[in-house]
């Protein structure tokens, strides 16, 4: 039988205009097959000939500071202080795995319970964080396939999002807490959120249902 139900409300939407830097938060969004509108259209490439990532993407994994910077200009003074040169590409989308992701507040509660702490949502940079209905009970594999759609917009999850140090740092200091990251690894299979393919381009704004298309 045709039809669908509602997971939960988009409470906050983000795009990240340069990979691995601070985000955007939108009220509304155009989305189209690439992903967000505006979505990692720039990101950082080590320049240093002799360094392990030359010719990659520099990311939060190699400076525990970029998410609190805006600029690639700063970005790239942080770099710098640490011997490494880097520059900013323009021909984006740069994406880890897919164009969309999307984190549900229960998954974060989930955490927080066993990491015995509080925790922004924004330490796992997501595109939609969305505010789960009441008894929503659903794990990240458990819609692995699943078509969502929110807004204008239709939604394939492809995978779950394994994550790295990153999710560890402060989000104004950077100091990391190797404690959160460990009890991601341990007790949820080092996965929060899942990310998406988009099958219908459209808006998208805070407020919108997201539901599960069946």
């Amino acid at each position: 039988m045709k039809g669908r139900h509602p997971l939960g409300r988009v409470a906050t939407l983000w795009r990240y205009p340069v990979k691995s830097l601070a985000p955007e938060s939108l009220r509304t969004a155009r989305v189209g097959l690439a992903g967000f509108e505006g979505d990692r259209q720039t990101a950082l490439f080590v320049d240093s000939p002799d360094g392990p990532r030359s010719g990659k993407t520099y990311r939060g994994k190699e400076h525990n500071l970029l998410h609190t910077v805006a600029t690639p200009e700063r970005a790239i003074e942080l770099a710098a202080e640490r011997k490494v040169a880097v520059g900013a590409r323009n021909a984006g989308p740069y994406f880890d795995a897919a164009a969309v992701s999307l984190v549900f507040d229960a998954w974060i509660a989930d955490l927080e319970r066993l990491a015995g702490r509080a925790l922004e949502p924004q330490r796992f940079r997501p595109n939609l964080f969305v505010v789960a209905e009441p008894g929503f009970a659903l794990a990240e594999a458990d819609l692995l396939g699943a078509t969502l759609s929110l807004g204008e917009v239709t939604l394939e999850v492809v995978e779950p999002i394994n994550r790295c140090v990153t999710t560890s740092y402060d989000l104004e200091s950077g100091e990391s807490d190797p404690r959160m990251l460990r009890t991601l690894v341990q007790e949820r299979n080092n996965t929060m959120g899942i990310y998406c393919s988009v099958k219908t381009a459209g808006t998208v704004a805070r407020g919108d249902t997201l539901w599960q298309e069946r």
